[in-house]
C-alpha cells in the first residue's frame, strides 16, 4: 500500500466515524472538568478507544484520569496526545474538548493502516494541562519510553505551523502580619493585604525591566476577612514565564525579590512555593511541522508561520515532550480571527460548527502526517535529525 491508498483509507475511517467524533466533542464540551477530575471525559474516550479496537489502559501511570491506548504491534511508534480538562468558570474556553476528539479521530484513522505499515500507535490522555502537568507526571513514569515522535493540534482563531510557546511557572505566596481592629487600635497591627499590594506594585515596576517576551501575572487569593479588621494573611498565585527553562530560572529570584520586599516593609512575614512541574518552551521541528503543513494544505487549511497577522503565544506542557521526543503543536483555526482562546466566546465556537469542522480537519491532517512517518524512512530520519539538532 503506498502513502496516498493509506491517507485516503484513514480520511475514509475518520468521515465513516464523524457522528461518534463530533459527540465525543460535544460531551466533554457539555461536562467541563478542571484538572485531575476529568471522569467524563476519561470515560468518554476510553470508552470510544476500546469500542474501535484498541487496547486501553484506563488510569495510566498512576493518574486516575489519564489513559493510554495502542494500536499496531511494530514498527516505528507514533504517539497523539488527547487534552480534555477545562478552565475554571469558562468551561472549554480552551477547546480541549476539540484536542481529544481530533486526537481520537487521529487514533482510528491511522490505526486503519497501521499494520499494512508496519506502524505502532500509542494515544496518551493527558489530564490536568492547564497548570497540573499531566505530561510531565506521564514523561517522568514512563510514558515516553520507545515513542519515536509525538503530535496534538490546538484549536485558535489562525491557522499556524506552531505555537509560540515559552516555559511558566507558577508561584504561590502568603504574607502573614497581625490581626487588630482597624478603627480601634490599628497601631497593633500588621497588615498583610498592604505586604501584599506593595508586592504586587513591586512586580508591576519590575515588568519594564524584563525582556519582551517574558510575563509576570497573578491574582490575590485572600485579601482579609471583613474592612475593620487589620488582615493577618493575604495570599497571591502567580505566573512566570520565560523564553526557556534557563531564563525562566533567571527571572525567577528577581520575581521573588519584588514579593518579599513587600512583607519588609510592613514588618510581615512571608511563606511562598514554587509549584511543581515547570512547563518547557517547545523546541520545533521544522520537518515535522512541514510534514503537518503539507496534508493540512491538501485539505484546504494553509497553515503559515506566526507573525504580526496571527500568533499564539502561550505554555504548554507538550513543551517538555518535545525536549523528549521530536514534536508538534500546531493550531487549527476554528474561530473568527480576533477571538482569542481563554474567553468566553471561543468556549462557544469550540462546539459550533467551525469547531466540528477542526476537530474533522485536525484528526485527518495528523493520521497522514502520522501515515508520511510509517511510510517514508527519510521522513522520519530528517525529523530525527531535526530533533538532535534543536537539542544541542
Amino acid at each position: 500500500m503506498d502513502a496516498q491508498e493509506a491517507k485516503q483509507r484513514a480520511a475514509d475511517s475518520i468521515d465513516a466515524h464523524r457522528s461518534l467524533l463530533l459527540e465525543v466533542s460535544h460531551s466533554i464540551h457539555a461536562h467541563p472538568e478542571e484538572n485531575y477530575a476529568e471522569h467524563h471525559a476519561h470515560a468518554v474516550l476510553t470508552g470510544a478507544l476500546e469500542d474501535l479496537g484498541f487496547n486501553v489502559n484506563r488510569g495510566a501511570y498512576g493518574m486516575p484520569t489519564a489513559f493510554e491506548a495502542t494500536a499496531g504491534s511494530r514498527g516505528p511508534t507514533i504517539a497523539v496526545f488527547c487534552e480534555y480538562d477545562a478552565l475554571p468558570g469558562i468551561g472549554h474556553a480552551c477547546g480541549h474538548n476539540i484536542i481529544a476528539a481530533a486526537g481520537l479521530g487521529a487514533a482510528l484513522g491511522a490505526a486503519a493502516v497501521a499494520e499494512e505499515l508496519n506502524g505502532r500507535l500509542v494515544v496518551l490522555g493527558s489530564p490536568a494541562e492547564e497548570g497540573g502537568g499531566g505530561k510531565v507526571f506521564m514523561i517522568d513514569r514512563g510514558a515516553l519510553t520507545d515513542i519515536d515522535a509525538a503530535m496534538m493540534i490546538h484549536p485558535a482563531d489562525v491557522d499556524l505551523r506552531w505555537m509560540t510557546t515559552i516555559a511558566v511557572q507558577q508561584l504561590r505566596v502568603t504574607w502573614h502580619g497581625q490581626s487588630a481592629h482597624a478603627a480601634a487600635h490599628p497601631w497593633d497591627g500588621r497588615n498583610a493585604l498592604d505586604a501584599a499590594v506593595l508586592g504586587y506594585m513591586n512586580v508591576a515596576a519590575l515588568r519594564q525591566h524584563i525582556r519582551p517576551e517574558e510575563r509576570i501575572h497573578g491574582v490575590f487569593t485572600n485579601g482579609g476577612d471583613k474592612p475593620n479588621i487589620v488582615p493577618a494573611t493575604a495570599a497571591m498565585h502567580w505566573f512566570i514565564r520565560a523564553a526557556d527553562l534557563s531564563r525562566l530560572e533567571a527571572l525567577k529570584p528577581r520575581v521573588l525579590a519584588a514579593l518579599t520586599a513587600g512583607g519588609d516593609a510592613t514588618g510581615c512575614s512571608v511563606d511562598y512555593e514554587w509549584i511543581e512541574p515547570a512547563y518547557a518552551d517547545l523546541l520545533r521541528n521544522d520537518a515535522f511541522e512541514s510534514l503537518y503543513a503539507a496534508n493540512s494544505a491538501a485539505l484546504g487549511r494553509e497553515v503559515r508561520e506566526p507573525g504580526p497577522q496571527g500568533a499564539v503565544v502561550g505554555s504548554t506542557d507538550m513543551g517538555n515532550v518535545s525536549h523528549h521526543v521530536p514534536s508538534i503543536h500546531p493550531m487549527v483555526s476554528v474561530a473568527p480571527s480576533g477571538v482569542g482562546i481563554h474567553t468566553p466566546g471561543f468556549a462557544e465556537f469550540a462546539a459550533s460548527p467551525t469547531g466540528d469542522a477542526g476537530v474533522i480537519d485536525g484528526a485527518k491532517a495528523m493520521a497522514m502526517t502520522i501515515i508520511d512517518l510509517w511510510s517514508s524512512t527519510d521522513s522520519l530520519e530528517s525529523v530525527a535529525n531535526d530533533f538532535h539538532a534543536s537539542k544541542r
